[in-house]
C-alpha cells in the first residue's frame, strides 16, 4: 500500500513537472513568435516609408521614379499573420536593396536631397532600420532562451515528446558588418 502511494505521488509530481515545462515552452514559443511579428511590422513600416520616398523621387525624375515604383510594386513584403524566419530574412535583403536604389537615384538630384520631405522620410527610414535592428536582437535573444529550454536536460525530454524543435536564428546582415576601407 505504501509503495502504491509513493508511486502515485511520484507520478503526480512528474505530471505536474511536465505540465510546468510544457507551459514554459509554450510561453517562450509565443514570445519568440511575437518578436518575429514585431520585426515584420517594422519592415512593413520601412517599406511604406520607401514608397513615400519613391513618390518624392517621381516628382524629380519621372523615369527613375517609375523604375523604383515598378520594383517596389513587384515585391511582396510579408503582411501575413505569421511570418517565418526565412520571410524576415528575404524582406530584410529586399529592403536593403530598395533603400540603396532609392538613395542612388536621390544622389543624382541635389534638389531632391535638399527637400524637407526627403530629409524627413530618410530619417523615418533610419528610425525603422534601427527598430528592426533592435527587434532582431530581441528575437534572437528569445530564440536563445527557447532553444536552451528545448535542448537542456530534463526539459529536452518534454520538448521532444511534445514536438518543440529548436528555432532558427535570424541571419546576420553581412552587408552592414563590413567596414569601409579608409586607408
Amino acid at each position: 500500500m505504501l509503495i502504491a502511494v509513493i508511486l502515485i505521488a511520484l507520478a503526480v509530481v512528474l505530471v505536474i513537472w511536465g505540465i510546468g515545462v510544457q507551459n514554459k515552452l509554450v510561453k517562450a514559443d509565443e514570445i519568440s513568435k511575437n518578436a518575429l511579428k514585431q520585426i515584420n511590422v517594422q519592415q512593413i513600416s520601412r517599406f511604406d516609408a520607401l514608397k513615400a520616398l519613391v513618390k518624392l523621387t517621381r516628382e524629380y525624375a519621372e523615369y527613375e521614379g517609375k523604375t523604383l515604383t515598378d520594383v517596389i510594386g513587384a515585391r511582396n513584403i510579408s503582411r501575413g499573420s505569421s511570418p517565418s524566419v526565412d520571410d524576415i530574412n528575404k524582406n530584410e535583403a529586399l529592403l536593403s536593396k530598395l533603400t540603396t536604389q532609392v538613395m542612388a537615384v536621390a544622389e543624382q538630384y541635389p534638389n531632391l536631397k535638399a527637400s524637407e520631405g526627403y530629409a524627413k522620410t530618410m530619417a523615418d527610414i533610419k528610425s525603422y532600420e534601427e527598430n528592426v535592428r533592435l527587434a532582431r536582437m530581441t528575437f534572437n535573444d528569445t530564440v536563445t532562451r527557447f532553444n536552451n529550454q528545448v535542448r537542456m536536460f530534463p526539459g529536452s525530454i518534454v520538448a521532444s515528446l511534445l514536438h518543440f524543435p529548436p528555432k532558427e536564428y535570424l541571419q546576420e546582415d553581412t552587408s552592414k558588418t563590413e567596414y569601409p576601407d579608409i586607408i
